[in-house]
């Protein structure tokens, strides 16, 4: 039997770590949609291929190969367009924090440390109340299209002034409520909700547009459930319940890294 000879060098490492970063980013975006069955039917394909072409060198199976993936590749951008615009967000965030001699002025840090103090304060108001609330906080995706889904407001962040968006007879309490730049953006948006079929049955609807605006971007997302009075922080396609305590070191934390990619 031939066996194929080949050598391995510093470039055929680095060949093989590149491929192995692309593979993990795309596995956990597609994890983040419920989607990873996918991921591991495209591997698959892609092993055979590789396979097929490079190693049996069959040329018959690997031309109609060739075709699939082709045609394959256009479909999946049509179909996986808002991960791959994600993917992109998330590179270049990456890249952009790697600026390490970026100043923030004290003006600057105390201003976002006040607007954080009067989010934590409606949502620690409104859980006490149990008023349903659907807070977004936009990184560095703008969000604008899901902003011109709502009302325009363009005001200061206020703790009385969220609270009574989202007040119970209010016309703005329904839909989400984006804040960007320090702004209350725009109130009674309408997010994209998760199809990630893992998630637990006892979350409602807000929990679970939460989940789905930060499977398609790096916003955070707040959430105070009106049956239970819990907050609840979504990041990155995954959702966990904070004190109020806690829910203010996560926006800080948050905001810092927008800034500093900023």
């Amino acid at each position: 039997m031939h066996f194929l000879a080949f050598s391995f060098g510093f470039k055929d490492l680095i060949d093989i770590l590149l491929v192995a970063a692309i593979l993990y980013e795309a596995y956990v975006l597609l994890r983040r949609t419920g989607a990873s069955s996918l991921f591991w039917g495209i591997l698959a394909f892609i092993i055979v291929w590789f396979l097929v072409t490079f190693v049996f060198q069959l040329e018959l199976t690997g031309a109609l190969f060739d075709r699939i993936i082709s045609v394959g590749a256009i479909a999946l951008i049509i179909i996986f367009q808002d991960e791959i615009r994600m993917f992109f967000y998330r590179v270049g965030s990456r890249f952009t924090s790697l600026q390490l001699f970026r100043r923030v002025s004290s003006e600057e840090d105390t201003a976002s440390r006040q607007q954080i103090l009067e989010i934590t304060q409606a949502c620690r108001h409104m859980a006490s109340t149990k008023t349903g609330a659907l807070i977004v906080l936009a990184g560095a995706e703008p969000l604008k299209e899901i902003a011109d889904t709502g009302e325009r407001l363009d005001a200061q962040v206020s703790a009385r002034l969220i609270e009574n968006i989202f007040f119970k007879n209010t016309p703005l309490h329904d839909g989400a409520l984006i804040i960007r730049e320090g702004k209350l953006l725009a109130a009674a948006c309408i997010l994209p909700v998760s199809k990630n079929t893992s998630i637990p049955q006892h979350y409602g609807l807000r929990h679970r547009a939460a989940l789905g605006q930060t499977e398609k971007s790096d916003a955070t997302c707040i959430v105070v459930s009106e049956e239970t009075g819990h907050i609840s922080v979504a990041q990155e396609g995954e959702i966990r319940e904070v004190s109020p305590d806690e829910l203010f070191l996560v926006l800080h934390s948050s905001a810092a890294t927008t800034r500093s990619g900023s």
